[in-house]
């Protein structure tokens, strides 16, 4: 009886832990970002702008940010942006990590080694770079300058935080990516700003059509008690190109 007992509890012990590796959770994690890709998001891809043309594809005039949340203190900044006073770093702010990806532009996706996923754009001719495993360590701007881009933290999450069945194939992936210690940037062209303190969250998304075409879906969170009274979320799409045959860096602007 003793025995039985035992085979009983032991069973019962074990249940969650077979059924927590049954749902793909229990099995370890990959060997390294690129090894855990469930999408390809490498290659290059160009803008689609479908929405709000006017405050993406032309400068805005000061004070036209009606859909940006910001608070007081944001509002006194943007509203004493004065395009006449720029210097060449004021040009560059539109395309620091809060805003780089609603620029019009081209993305050239590699892996720099197993565990970078680099993103560089033509304009402005910006480099990201998204670190998987261990966190890199990550300072605030005030004290260490990472640049416009910041650090960014990258992690696979797979269909609704899931990971793949045993047995089964495994799930389309987004990357989500969470960026601190950049520099102050603008989250538009005429002078809407975030601070060295803003948390900016993205998920890209790749969409695959019947005919071939492939699509980059990115949205982008940006937290910032500073200046906005709320987080503040767009989307922004690109489509994939057959090779980088219009690909033409260019400076801020």
């Amino acid at each position: 009886m003793k025995v039985r007992a035992l085979v009983i509890i032991a069973v019962v012990a074990l249940a969650p832990i077979a059924l927590f590796a049954q749902r793909g959770r229990g099995a370890p994690p990959p060997a390294s970002g690129q090894a855990g890709a469930g999408e390809d998001l490498t290659g290059y891809w160009v803008s689609l702008v479908t929405e709000d043309w006017r405050w993406r594809m032309m400068t805005p005039p000061k004070g036209d940010y009606p859909s940006i949340p910001l608070n007081p203190e944001g509002k006194r900044v943007a509203d004493a942006w004065d395009p006449a006073k720029e210097t060449a770093d004021d040009r560059c702010k539109a395309y620091g990590a809060g805003n780089i990806m609603r620029v019009p532009e081209r993305l050239h996706i590699t892996w720099e080694n197993e565990n970078t996923l680099k993103v560089e754009t033509d304009a402005g001719q910006q480099t990201r770079r998204f670190n998987f495993g261990a966190r890199p360590a990550v300072a605030s701007a005030a004290a260490t300058d990472n640049g416009l881009q910041g650090v960014s933290v990258a992690t696979w999450e797979y269909g609704g935080g899931r990971g793949p069945r045993a047995g089964g194939p495994i799930p389309p992936a987004g990357l989500k990516v969470v960026t601190t210690g950049m520099r102050p940037g603008w989250l538009q062209r005429n002078g809407v700003p975030y601070s060295a303190n803003a948390v900016i969250t993205e998920y890209f998304n790749r969409v695959a059509e019947p005919n071939g075409d492939a699509y980059l879906i990115v949205t982008t969170v940006v937290e910032d008690p500073q200046y906005l009274n709320t987080r503040y979320a767009r989307s922004s799409h690109f489509k994939r190109e057959p090779d980088g045959a219009k690909w033409r860096p260019s400076a801020c602007e």
